[in-house]
């Protein structure tokens, strides 16, 4: 695709701005070399030494919306470890209720008042009464495909292109050429046949692929946002989502974990939406391990249990040992109740508005035909000049190699961007100076490519 920029530009100054990252990193050289004896790839989970470059990030601490490096380095995060840190680092208020829970105890196998409140409280923001909880939202969303199976009678799954929803098999297929194909190795070999694939957007192609009812459930975040940016639902989409749905008995899943970012409730509550199932995890416990799934009741009966165990309802493959634990309900009750206010929402998008203010304003002085998206907290570019439509245009937009530069150069001047093409977002303690950062670092970037 053409960006507007010079290829060799790009080649050159990204080779220039690695080679000054690994020197100025000799302490994380030394820990990386040092853990490639006792982990693949000298990371804890090994897919980071991909996403990672050229060397992988060895963290010690973090405060707000910064965090320090093994070396030192001061950085903004404006990843926020892939949301799952949208309340800062380090909140106090879950520091301090993580540190008596764990004084008290952290887990029994049993239930406490705090999982109660929180349930309570995510019934409140999603408008769906009835709830589970995970230690992820990869697990949330396995367990939600297990309870529409159950409800439904059908094995089928269904998702859109570009999506991501967590490791686990059904997830992990793509279209490549027309073909259903696993993403990566280690799947079953029968996992596409019992996933579909469809664009977003497309009303047509929804209604042919859920007309056989073959298809337990579709799972879909309200609007895509996928690691190769930002797609934004049609005008009336998620209208014909929703009766589509219903009129085949397909089961509505809409995945918040990214887009509960927008504010309490995310877009359920935002754009009124009716799913039969809400999965979420990330930033709702701050940072301390939780995934939380809400159900109508309807869906939530096939988990209903009167007699207990004695009851002849078959059982329904959910939960573990650490699910739904004291030490995650605590950190939940204390991010929802003092951290994830209606307030601090309202000024990260204020924030996020000030950040797509200035990219705009970076582009347009550059003579660059390029889209800059808000998404609330959330902004960044399309070096096209229209916003992609579904997952197949926004990986033909996606300039792998200018993505790859933007987080080498941001990185040596102290601005973090964990994924390429995620874009940057607001966290709820971010500030006014720290937007003003980001907008400059990425001004001397833009003016680097165009001299």
């Amino acid at each position: 695709m053409d960006t507007g920029i010079d290829r060799g530009r790009i080649t050159e100054l990204l080779a220039r701005e690695n080679a000054a990252y690994v020197a100025a990193h000799p302490r994380t050289m030394a820990l990386w070399q040092r853990a490639q004896a006792s982990m693949p790839n000298g990371v804890p989970m090994s897919w980071l030494r991909n996403s990672f470059e050229p060397i992988p990030m060895f963290v010690d601490e973090g405060d707000g919306s910064h965090f320090r490096d093994a070396d030192g380095h001061d950085y903004l995060d404006m990843n926020i470890a892939d949301m799952s840190m949208f309340t800062g680092y380090a909140p106090p208020p879950v520091v301090e209720a993580v540190s008596r829970r764990m004084a008290q105890g952290s887990q029994f196998m049993a239930a406490g008042e705090d999982g109660v409140w929180v349930a309570e409280e995510l019934a409140r923001r999603y408008t769906l009464p009835l709830w589970q909880f995970t230690l992820s939202a990869t697990h949330a969303n396995t367990e939600a495909i297990r309870v529409a199976r159950t409800f439904t009678g059908r094995q089928a799954v269904a998702f859109f292109d570009g999506h991501y929803h967590g490791h686990f098999d059904e997830s992990l297929v793509s279209v490549v050429d027309g073909e259903h194909v696993p993403d990566e190795e280690g799947l079953p070999l029968d996992v596409t046949s019992r996933t579909v694939i469809l664009p977003f957007n497309d009303v047509a192609a929804l209604e042919r692929a859920l007309e056989s009812r073959q298809i337990a459930a579709i799972v879909t975040e309200p609007a895509m946002t996928n690691n190769v940016g930002l797609v934004l639902p049609a005008p009336g989409y998620h209208d014909e989502l929703r009766r589509i749905t219903r009129e085949t008995g397909t089961v509505l899943v809409i995945d918040e974990t990214h887009t509960q970012v927008v504010g309490p409730g995310g877009l359920t509550r935002m754009w009124s939406l009716e799913p039969d199932i809400v999965t979420i995890g990330k930033s709702i416990a701050g940072g301390v391990p939780l995934g939380a799934y809400g159900m109508t009741p309807e869906v939530a009966d096939v988990l209903q249990r009167p007699a207990g165990r004695d009851d002849p309802k078959p059982l329904v493959a959910t939960g573990g040992t650490l699910f739904g634990n004291p030490l995650s309900m605590a950190a939940a009750r204390a991010t929802m109740s003092e951290v994830l206010t209606a307030e601090a929402y309202a000024r990260s998008q204020t924030h996020g508005a000030r950040l797509a203010d200035g990219l705009e304003a970076a582009v347009a002085a550059r003579g660059l035909d390029w889209t800059v998206h808000r998404f609330w907290p959330r902004s960044g570019f399309s070096f096209t000049p229209a916003m992609p439509q579904n997952g197949a245009d926004a990986v033909r937009d996606l300039d792998v190699d200018l993505r790859r530069l933007m987080r080498a150069h941001l990185a040596n001047r102290g601005v973090w961007e964990a994924l390429v093409g995620a874009g940057p977002t607001c966290s709820v303690a971010a500030t006014a100076d720290d937007v003003d950062l980001y907008i400059d670092v990425t001004g001397e970037l833009l003016d680097a490519l165009t001299a």
